[in-house]
């Protein structure tokens, strides 16, 4: 006997006036729910025999809820298991709260008829608690219902996910596009590693997010690669139109000078970076949680919420009103933000928040800072891997 016994008999004993539900129902949610009860598949076996026993097809709360099979017949309706084993599974459905021992004198199960054939008294398991319960194992399967479902789209998330980024990687080297794509298969080599291994919602969810975040990666250096060809073929038909166009121009004879006054070697030209994409934001709050805590009323909501938080968490690590500025110009308001939070969740790593900012700004105005390796070390790591920036 336990405390939790006991609370189970005071529930059970206290089912509404009337009450009366389908005993196989209360069977199926019981099944459905048996994740959350702790129960397995033998247990459910035992509890279906059980419920064979019960006359009536509905548990009434003015009947008699009392079932008093022996050892043998409940073996037998429950598929031949071991005695061992039923005597397991029966101190499982007990545990569960879903049967009560009734026990007689001498521990025996049986029943005492009046004169007119009735049940007078009963010694056995009481079903009371299923019915008592009824609502709550409704409510159980439900939720291991909606769970399945989250997971199943999870699940079709990820195999998404995983053929987008197997086709953008193979068109990437098939066409030589430049970039660290060693690196790239290695990220995704070791997420799919974590895959076979994880079963619940939340292992599933991260990996998804990891996997999302590591396309965005490869589209990014797929559509700067894009521009930037782009742009030289823009320059080349604008430098050829106009040699075709000058023909008779006298500067055609002249040598040019790369130290006339506002010019710079061809070989040195910079080009502008193309800007940083976002990532969503349930990812980074995934990645960086300790800076919903510096929003506005304690949590971050949107994206004007994390930018706030991001100028307390600023000014916190000493980054100068500058050094942030030139981050929002080169990254993004959104960007700056996001990597303001992944600073935070490294701080104990870095020794100057200023100075590390100003580092990853100067990647991004050269077009060598990404935002997904960083998010992905911290999603893996929980926050404490070491923060990676990649080009």
């Amino acid at each position: 006997m336990t405390l939790a016994l006991v609370t189970a008999q005071f529930k059970a004993a206290d089912i509404r006036q009337g009450k009366s539900i389908d005993k196989w129902k209360i069977y199926r949610d019981a099944c459905d729910a048996r994740s959350l009860l702790g129960l397995r598949d033998r247990a459910l076996a035992v509890l279906n025999a059980l419920l064979s026993f019960y006359p009536e097809t509905e548990l009434k709360e003015d009947a008699n809820l009392i079932v008093f099979p022996s050892n043998a017949q409940l073996i037998a309706r429950a598929n031949g298991i071991a005695g061992t084993t039923l005597r397991e599974n029966l101190a499982l459905l007990v545990d569960a709260g879903l049967i009560q021992r009734n026990d007689s004198p001498n521990g025996k199960r049986y029943a005492r008829k009046g004169s007119d054939g009735s049940i007078e008294t009963a010694y056995g398991f009481s079903l009371a608690p299923l019915l008592a319960r009824s609502e709550e194992l409704a409510d159980m399967a439900q939720q291991v219902a909606e769970a399945n479902r989250q997971i199943k789209i999870v699940k079709e998330r990820i195999t998404i996910a995983r053929r987008d980024i197997r086709k953008l990687i193979s068109a990437a080297l098939e066409d030589r596009v430049p970039g660290d794509w060693a690196k790239v298969e290695e990220l995704y080599v070791e997420t799919m590693s974590r895959l076979r291994r994880a079963k619940m919602a939340d292992e599933l969810t991260a990996i998804s997010d990891e996997l999302d975040m590591l396309r965005e990666e490869v589209l990014n250096l797929l559509e700067t690669h894009i521009n930037l060809k782009k742009s030289d073929t823009n320059g080349n038909e604008f430098r050829q139109h106009i040699q075709n166009s000058n023909t008779e121009s006298s500067y055609e004879l002249e040598p040019s000078s790369e130290n006339e006054q506002g010019a710079k070697p061809s070989k040195n030209r910079e080009r502008k970076a193309e800007p940083i994409k976002s990532f969503p934001l349930g990812m980074v709050l995934r990645a960086c949680p300790e800076i919903s805590m510096y929003g506005p009323a304690g949590c971050v909501e949107s994206w004007r919420d994390l930018m706030t938080a991001a100028v307390v968490v600023r000014s916190m690590l000493g980054v100068s009103p500058s050094a942030y500025q030139d981050a929002c110009e080169a990254m993004g308001p959104e960007n700056a933000a996001a990597t303001m939070a992944a600073i935070l969740e490294r701080t104990g790593h870095i020794t100057s928040a200023g100075g590390y900012l100003r580092d990853l700004t100067s990647r991004a105005k050269r077009g060598e800072f990404s935002l997904g390796p960083m998010l992905m070390a911290l999603l893996r790591s929980g926050g404490s891997a070491t923060t990676q920036v990649a080009s």
